[in-house]
């Protein structure tokens, strides 16, 4: 068995070193092939990885995003494959204990070679669990993470495992034969956000169990991702960098939904967020009126 790991990197070297750091602490390192796509870094990122003999580098001009990025990765690692290899997709701002990968190894197995997630802890945060996994409803294009439907009291102890619509990037194991059988990524169509549970939910279609480990905890700066608030509403609505691009989310919930709900797509979101701006508009006119 190995477990290939694929890190899409555009710089931060500092968070890509912490990571590998990790990864070469883990119980099973000598399972590990480790494969950095190096998507154009321009912070000196380059010239370390070509000093890290336990790293295969790939390298691109900075056009793959995650999506592009992962693919790359999957193309490299899936031809020796075999049927009981796994992939993982890891973030580089992420760090773990030194048990991660071979937590999220045994919960695959106890659970019929399922794809499994992580929890997401954030530094300095009381509780520290931000995020288990998204809940989504195609039918009103809508997602959530499955942490706002705790209790405080099950945020402090949450459950062992959890059962999710989607999986995201940020740590998940999936066996190597899912992506021979069903495909990979979907780069030109989905090249960043929204790709990690775009093609969880097409595993989930095929009947794979999508799980989440409360014991695979990945720990993630105070803020994780990308921060879109200091963007320009037109950046936020149609940036690639922004998770509320209406092009990628239109094309999102038509790649996973049925005949019927890809037809309807475009109606349903013109309809849901005018609707949810409404609500909005009128909360924030009822507090304004509230203070006169």
């Amino acid at each position: 068995m190995r477990v290939n790991v694929i890190i899409p990197v555009f710089n931060r070297l500092e968070h890509t070193r912490k990571v590998l750091e990790a990864l070469r602490r883990q119980t099973l390192f000598s399972a590990l092939t480790i494969v950095v796509v190096n998507d154009g870094s321009t912070d000196g990122t380059a010239e370390y990885l070509q000093s890290q003999s336990d790293v295969v580098e790939i390298r691109s001009d900075g056009n793959l995003w995650w999506g592009g990025a992962i693919e790359e990765g999957l193309k490299h690692v899936l031809p020796s494959c075999r049927a009981d290899d796994y992939v993982l997709f890891l973030n580089n701002d992420t760090w773990f204990d030194e048990h991660y990968v071979e937590t999220l190894v045994q919960t695959s197995k106890e659970n019929g070679e399922a794809a499994v997630g992580s929890v997401i802890h954030e530094e300095g945060r009381d509780p520290p669990l931000v995020s288990i996994g998204a809940k989504v409803n195609v039918n009103r294009l809508a997602v959530w993470d499955l942490l706002s439907e705790l209790s405080e009291t099950e945020k402090r102890s949450p459950k062992s495992q959890y059962r999710v619509d989607a999986l995201s990037g940020r740590g998940t194991l999936y066996p190597a034969p899912l992506f021979k059988k069903h495909g990979g990524m979907r780069p030109s169509l989905l090249p960043h956000y929204m790709a990690d549970y775009e093609v969880a939910m097409r595993f989930a279609r095929a009947g794979v169990p999508l799980v989440v480990s409360s014991n695979a905890i990945v720990y993630s700066p105070p803020i994780y991702g990308n921060d879109t608030s200091r963007l320009s509403w037109r950046k936020q609505l149609f940036g690639r960098r922004s998770p509320h691009n209406v092009f990628q989310r239109l094309i999102f919930y038509s790649l996973v939904g049925s005949p019927v709900q890809r037809v309807t797509a475009p109606i349903r979101m013109a309809y849901f967020s005018c609707s949810r701006a409404f609500s909005t508009w009128r909360s924030l006119a009822k507090r304004r009126e509230g203070t006169i």
